[in-house]
């Protein structure tokens, strides 16, 4: 099985190392093509207006000066074009990627990329800050990586979407098991700006972005983190609110 690694928190975040140790379970040729640095919430950004240079670390390790993106489309055209992958896997995400946040990661919108172009793709994320634990459990996601992800592949998903796996922030022996989930809602506003000044007089802004609880539902990503789930979400990128389309037809063309 050939396998490709990529992420959005750079080619040298600890998650990529963390990934390749979990691949390296289900096979040897394994490849990496990353951002050069962090693009933590670029979503499905495209550089259209700048060039795109590729910088090689080993026989199998690549960068690129873009977005996560960026690394999937220089990689299946460009480093792998004669011989795709067979699977794609995205992170291991420094913090989770649930309920609103999967609109605008990097982490997902890798794995859409792939998807898109047609390789089987898995997005995954640990989470952080939700369990008062003072440092990340990597060894979470090492230790239960591996065998749920070759589950999955052997058992297989629609082509259309994508498998987004968030590890709950949980020492590795404290896992509770495994929930399939539909994406959440937040109840409460996580963007904020921080209005700074400058010593020598003028104003600058820091957007922010903070973790908490809400109080979701059974059978949602959310609720599944917060009582120490695995949590299983299928993704895909059509956005459209189907039970909005009767409403708007009835009020605007009169039609049921």
């Amino acid at each position: 099985m050939r396998i490709l690694i990529t992420n959005d928190d750079g080619v040298h975040a600890k998650g990529i190392s963390v990934l390749k140790k979990i691949a390296s379970k289900l096979s040897d040729d394994i490849w990496i093509c990353a951002p050069e640095a962090e693009q933590s919430a670029s979503s499905r950004s495209v550089s259209l207006h700048n060039p795109v240079r590729i910088k090689q670390y080993g026989e199998k390790t690549f960068s690129v000066s873009g977005t996560p993106t960026d690394s999937v489309i220089i990689a299946l055209s460009e480093l792998l074009n004669k011989h795709k992958p067979d699977l794609l896997l995205s992170g291991v995400n420094r913090g989770q990627n649930l309920a609103e946040d999967v609109s605008f990661s990097g982490t997902i919108a890798a794995a859409l990329q792939g998807m898109q172009m047609g390789i089987p793709s898995i997005a995954l994320s640990l989470a952080r800050g939700f369990q008062g634990e003072k440092s990340l459990p990597w060894d979470t996601a090492e230790m239960h990586g591996s065998k749920l992800i070759l589950d999955l592949y052997k058992h297989g998903w629609c082509s259309r979407s994508i498998l987004s796996i968030n590890f709950p922030d949980v020492p590795a022996k404290n896992v509770k098991g495994i929930k399939i989930t539909k994406q959440g809602t937040r109840d409460f506003q996580m963007s904020g700006v921080e209005k700074r000044s400058y010593p020598r007089g003028g104003d600058y802004y820091w957007l922010t972005y903070g973790a908490g609880r809400s109080n979701p539902p059974e059978g949602t990503d959310l609720r599944a983190i917060y009582d120490g789930y695995i949590s299983i979400t299928p993704i895909h990128t059509n956005l459209t609110n189907t039970s909005e389309i009767k409403v708007l037809k009835k009020k605007f063309l009169n039609s049921k």
